[in-house]
């Protein structure tokens, strides 16, 4: 029982994170679903739904579909409304009916691909884990499948390039967190080739084999980041720019990264301290920004519990991985100060200073107003 949660929300679904990391593409997207997961995405999950088209739909899966296994309709349905509507790819995520009855999403793909002649894509999702699991898999993918290397040695240019990895509604919402970061990077004289992906086009993103660096602004972002630094030498920085300090130090490891060719983690120098005065509870990027920008400015010992999908890697000595409400409770004991979505205020002690910071994947909509940017700007 371990595993339910009662009095806190859940993050959205790894099936929504394929949807919100590809929907500014110009693909097809089909969640297969008998029904309800499109409105509870476009209602809670996808701020841009009402203001920016996109090719998201549900299969429509049927109980007697479902029993006797036939997925030539799924097939079918797709291949008819890709020659309809012949989008710049296709992707297929999967939800705990397909999960149950071992639809074959890859072998799927083959088939759709080899009929329509458009890069189609099978996510093996279950709508059991989180958006993290899903958006990695998304990016990762579009990484393998558009990104080449290129051996054409191009003369010096006056800006070193730059991609930004990793950043959805999910985690920034559209309070223009996305394009303070860009504004940040242009104004240390970077050029930004690709936003994966808000704000950027498949083009575009195609063209991220040029930059020099990677920024790494959430964990959603680090399958691309390993896959262009393992097969086109590209480097990253692992940091989301909170705070004017934290933003410099972001900044000044991208141009080291770029020199020295090797990865950064830009807060692993934060200081840890056991009996922190704050506990964030989020994202574990995210949430290790945020930590070393208040360290920084505000000169307070913070620790991290990282309740979402995550390599451990990324988290500091002292901070936690815990994804269910009984252990996230149980590390809240004590706490002083707790910032994390309002929806975990249940389950902090009534004596602790709560301060509220919302998040789109946990909240959906609720509190989205309430979202602050704090990117590149004082605490």
């Amino acid at each position: 029982m371990t595993q339910i949660a009662s009095r806190i929300s859940i993050y959205s679904s790894d099936a929504f994170g394929v949807c919100s990391a590809l929907y500014e593409l110009g693909g097809l997207i089909v969640m297969h679903d008998p029904s309800g997961c499109n409105s509870t995405y476009n209602t809670h999950d996808e701020p841009r739904w009402y203001d920016f088209d996109s090719m998201v739909y549900i299969s429509g899966l049927s109980e007697m579909e479902a029993i006797m296994g036939d997925d030539q309709k799924f097939i079918d349905d797709i291949i008819y409304t890709a020659k309809e509507l012949s989008p710049k790819f296709i992707a297929m995520a999967g939800t705990p009916i397909p999960t149950m009855i071992g639809t074959d999403f890859k072998a799927i793909a083959n088939i759709i691909e080899n009929e329509t002649n458009i890069p189609t894509f099978g996510f093996d999702t279950t709508g059991m884990h989180s958006y993290v699991s899903g958006a990695y898999k998304a990016f990762e993918a579009l990484a393998k499948r558009f990104l080449k290397r290129n051996d054409n040695k191009e003369s010096r240019r006056e800006k070193s390039r730059v991609n930004i990895l990793g950043a959805t509604p999910l985690d920034f919402s559209i309070n223009k967190s996305v394009e303070c970061m860009k504004d940040l990077l242009e104004s240390n004289d970077f050029e930004v080739i690709s936003t994966w992906a808000m704000g950027s086009t498949l083009e575009e993103i195609k063209e991220s084999y040029k930059a020099d660096v990677n920024l790494v602004v959430s964990y959603s972002g680090m399958g691309a980041a390993k896959y262009m630094y393992e097969e086109l030498g590209i480097p990253y920085v692992v940091g989301t720019p909170f705070g004017k300090t934290f933003a410099k130090k972001v900044v000044d490891d991208l141009n080291e990264a770029i020199k020295t060719k090797e990865n950064k983690i830009a807060y692993i120098d934060r200081k840890i301290d056991k009996e922190a005065d704050i506990t964030i509870i989020g994202e574990s990027i995210i949430s290790e920004s945020l930590a070393y920008a208040i360290c920084a400015e505000k000169n307070k010992s913070v620790n991290v519990i990282s309740s979402l999908e995550t390599d451990e890697k990324l988290l500091l000595e002292g901070d936690y991985f815990a994804m269910f409400e009984d252990e996230i409770e149980k590390l809240l004991k004590g706490a002083k100060t707790v910032i994390a979505d309002p929806l975990y205020k249940p389950i902090c002690e009534t004596d602790s200073n709560f301060i509220s910071l919302p998040h789109e994947a946990f909240s959906g909509r609720i509190y989205r107003e309430q979202i602050p940017n704090i990117i590149n700007k004082s605490l």
